[in-house]
């Protein structure tokens, strides 16, 4: 066989180009590439294009690129459409080439650092290629259009050259086509338009129209809401290797959207794609080690996501590594940094961040620089109408954040967002009943403060109780001060466990109970409430609630003194003195 290819080389180049085209379809690469060779060596642009295809691909001669890129010029220059085509690729990937085949002095393990795209001639050729009819051709080049260069881009021309190029077929320049119409829908015809030239791109393979089909099928917009569609596209597009696709379908894994969930695989294709840079997806990975599940929340992982992700300017991934750095959670607690990590959430447009950044500064944080951003970004929110900046702003003149202090200004704004805000009617009546900025008004405060406690706000349920067991700016009524007092003492707050404690130890309008109020102060005492542990001491030093513990009640006494209570020293006094040969006691919870 070997002794036919050589006998119809040295016929004729036309010979030898139809022979080495039957064996390279019969996969014969390495005995047709030596007739391209002839042939191409003989001028015919066709076998200089084929032995440059054998030359980028390995394909019976060693990889060459450079070697490839200079017979695909000579196939060019002779007008030959697929060669220039493959060439203006070439050029917009800066001869970026298969990773399977790399250069002749490149070793097989190294990857190829690809070039700055050369937009000069890979128009070039793409124009020439386009202006032959080359359909792919047509479609690079109106990605150039759209995509290259700021001087370089022409909308409508791209428009053009991606709507002949779907016309004849291309899958990308029905993708092409698809998003020059989807930067103007207007009406349903054009959405379904947009529609159908993705389908057409995704059933061609084409990575990112399986994408974004896969999101047109998820929202339902242009075709029905079909997660299971949804899921199928964005699987095809992450194999594929198109890194938001590996996100999608990573989540669609975790959550069992549109198919079974798979946890363990859903994490790995996220972390394929946040590896890959896809933020969103290193964003997630570092909330699920934040989150944890069968094991523990790991924070120290979960920083290095968030990291990965703030760096490539995620807002939520910054908010976030900020509160770990303001906790001390899986990294060195620093407020500064914190302050930094919000700063940047907040200057990308997190209004959460905006708000932690104020809380800082309230505390003493950040820069001079970032009371007056956080004002005026407050400022600004709020004369457009949004009641949570209007709330913000309130709070910024009341305290002096980036502006004077100005309390008149500060109520006037809280009152409005009050309208909306729990936290605002809560600071407004604040405000009324200490009559900050305004004229005080207690009954007023009241009712603000009543609405902000209706709403489930546990500050606002405490300061209602106590107005309720006072009497102040309304009617006493003890009964309905203890079930607040409770309401707020179950999720946590200690001055309202102290003072359930406290109701039920007697002397207020409800049963005494001093098993409760023993219960409660024991709570509050185990939370630092000074009272609370004073209370504690005496009912454990005298057993009021019938349990009687001199030592561990000496303990809680001792507590609440060195928190400097005059009536735990006094109660100290009274004590026995403690055994010399007793042993040392803990509180309980200690």
């Amino acid at each position: 066989m070997a002794i036919v290819d050589r006998l119809i080389g040295t016929l004729s180049p036309t010979a030898a180009l139809r022979q080495a085209v039957k064996l390279s379809a019969k996969g014969d690469v390495k005995r047709a590439a030596p007739l391209f060779s002839r042939a191409a060596r003989a001028g015919i642009a066709e076998a200089q294009h084929r032995l440059a295809r054998c030359y980028l691909e390995g394909a019976g001669v060693p990889h060459s690129r450079p070697e490839g890129v200079r017979w695909l010029e000579r196939s060019a220059e002779q007008g030959y459409v697929e060669a220039q085509s493959l060439l203006a690729t070439l050029y917009l990937h800066g001869f970026a080439r298969s990773e399977a085949a790399p250069t002749l002095f490149e070793a097989p393990n190294q990857s190829a650092q690809a070039a700055s795209p050369d937009w000069t001639n890979g128009e070039k050729w793409a124009r020439r290629a386009a202006e032959a009819g080359s359909a792919d051709a047509q479609a690079l080049l109106g990605y150039i259009l759209t995509s290259g260069p700021e001087e370089r881009r022409d909308l409508d021309q791209a428009k053009v050259l991606y709507k002949k190029s779907a016309d004849a077929g291309c899958p990308q320049g029905h993708l092409g086509y698809a998003l020059s119409l989807a930067q103007n829908v207007r009406d349903e015809a054009t959405q379904q338009a947009v529609t159908e030239h993705l389908r057409f791109a995704a059933d061609a393979g084409l990575a990112t129209a399986l994408y974004l089909f896969g999101t047109l099928s998820e929202k339902g917009v242009g075709v029905p809401v079909d997660l299971a569609v949804a899921a199928e596209m964005f699987r095809q597009s992450a194999e594929k290797g198109h890194r938001s696709g590996q996100a999608k379908w990573g989540l669609a894994l975790l959550e069992g959207r549109g198919i079974p969930a798979n946890p363990t695989e859903g994490e790995s294709w996220l972390r394929r794609a946040a590896l890959a840079g896809d933020a969103e997806a290193a964003a997630l990975v570092g909330d699920m080690y934040a989150r944890g599940g069968p094991l523990p929340p790991n924070y120290a992982e979960a920083a290095m996501w968030f990291r990965q992700a703030a760096e490539s300017n995620h807002r939520a991934a910054a908010r976030a590594l900020g509160m770990l750095h303001l906790t001390g959670a899986g990294v060195p607690r620093d407020p500064q940094e914190a302050a930094r990590w919000f700063r940047i959430s907040a200057e990308a447009g997190d209004q959460s961040a905006r708000v932690d950044l104020a809380n800082l500064l309230l505390d003493g944080k950040g820069e001079q620089e970032d009371s007056i951003r956080t004002k005026e970004w407050f400022e600004s929110a709020a004369a457009s109408g949004d009641l949570v900046a209007a709330f913000n702003f309130g709070v910024c003149l009341a305290e002096g954040v980036g502006v004077e202090r100005d309390e008149r200004r500060a109520a006037e704004w809280l009152r409005k967002a009050a309208d909306g805000v729990v936290n605002a009617q809560y600071w407004y009546g604040r405000m009324l009943i200490e009559g900050r900025g305004v004229e005080a008004d207690l009954e007023a405060g009241r009712a603000w403060i009543a609405k902000a406690a209706e709403a489930g706000m546990t500050e606002a349920e405490v300061l209602l109780a106590d107005m309720m067991l006072s009497g102040r700016g309304g009617a006493r009524d003890h009964p309905a001060a203890l079930v607040l007092f409770e309401k707020a003492a179950e999720k946590g707050h200690a001055g309202a466990m102290f003072a359930v404690g406290a109701m039920n130890g007697g002397g207020h309008d409800v049963p005494t109970d001093r098993v409760v109020a023993q219960r409660w102060f024991r709570a509050a005492a185990e939370r630092g409430h000074a009272f609370a542990q004073m209370m504690l001491g005496r009912y454990l030093a005298r057993g009021l609630a019938g349990e009687k513990d001199v030592e561990e009640g000496r303990v809680w006494s001792e507590r609440a003194a060195a928190q400097g209570l005059q009536e735990a020293k006094v109660d100290l006094a009274a004590l026995p003195p403690k055994p010399e040969s007793a042993p040392e006691r803990q509180a309980v919870g200690d």
